[in-house]
């Protein structure tokens, strides 16, 4: 009898798209959380693999804070129109002008932190059960140990103490009213995986991940894009420097690195080489040691 042996790409693919049949399977209300990144566009392009040729068994969410990089809202709104799936957008601003989040005031203020807010609105408007996402364990330590299936209570906070084993892959999404689970199904992938995986797929991506030529500015360390979102002063001396960004988030906490990274082999050689997480190009992770995962049990991402 032949045998018949998966590559590590291949297997992995089989466990997202497996992962996303069963959300499909256990939850009523499920929705994909869609931010423009490489993650969350791969996981796109899991779901045309998981249920073509029919419709997605769940709509699209981004959540807007107003200061993306344009790029990457171009890149949303043509993907949109191509797989002809359904698009719902939750506007920080709108949260803002209603006075439900107050902006952040000085020199690094960023509207991060204030997604929280729209996102749990945007879920509890639509009434969604489960949220996929794009988070992966290799990006940083609070990610690292939290579930595929990590469950939320009637507020949007995660408990880890509460979380669930996952023995062979059971997933139990079993919740009670008001609650909701989030499902990572890259979890296991590594930045490396995806790159890989974009390359063997020719999955299109925002220009932005590849290296051009851009106006910045040097910020605590980091090299931020020059933008009107930006709250400069004399003291930010504008350069225009060869870079591209490693993970894509709000203008105001994603740094670029400084890169000749044209082509997608360019990229794969240089994460190869690179002694530093992509999540450290992220301002909003060094608030503290504990970032990400207090933003994560007020409800984040």
């Amino acid at each position: 009898m032949s045998k018949y042996n998966l590559d590590y790409l291949d297997e992995l693919e089989a466990e997202a798209i497996y992962i996303l049949r069963e959300v499909a399977g256990q939850f009523e209300k499920p929705a994909l959380l869609f931010s423009g990144g490489k993650d969350s566009i791969t996981l796109v392009h899991l779901a045309q693999k998981a249920f073509r040729p029919g419709k997605f068994p769940f709509p699209l969410v981004h959540i807007d804070t107003g200061h993306n990089f344009q790029e990457t809202i171009d890149y949303r709104d043509d993907m949109i129109k191509r797989i002809g799936e359904k698009l719902i957008v939750g506007y920080v601003q709108d949260d803002i002008d209603n006075g439900n989040v107050v902006e952040q005031k000085g020199k690094n203020a960023s509207r991060n932190a204030l997604q929280t807010v729209t996102l749990l609105n945007t879920i509890a408007k639509h009434q969604f059960d489960a949220c996929i996402g794009g988070a992966r364990r290799d990006e940083e330590k609070a990610r690292a140990k939290e579930r595929i299936f990590s469950v939320r209570d009637e507020f949007g906070q995660w408990d880890p103490k509460r979380q669930r084993p996952e023995l062979w892959n059971i997933f139990n999404g079993k919740i009670n009213k008001g609650e909701n689970v989030r499902v990572f199904p890259i979890s296991n992938w590594t930045e490396l995986d995806v790159w890989n995986y974009i390359r063997r797929e020719n999955i299109p991506l925002p220009t932005i991940y590849f290296a051009h030529q851009r106006d910045c500015i040097t910020r605590n360390g980091q090299l931020m894009a020059a933008s009107e979102f930006l709250n400069m002063d004399s003291e930010d001396v504008v350069e225009n420097r060869n870079v591209r960004f490693r993970t894509v988030g709000d203008m105001t906490c994603t740094a670029a690195v400084e890169s000749y990274a044209f082509e997608i082999d360019d990229i794969i050689n240089e994460i190869s080489a690179s002694k530093i997480s992509e999540r450290g190009a992220r301002m909003d992770d060094k608030v503290s040691e504990a970032a990400m995962e207090d933003r994560k049990k007020g409800g984040y991402f």
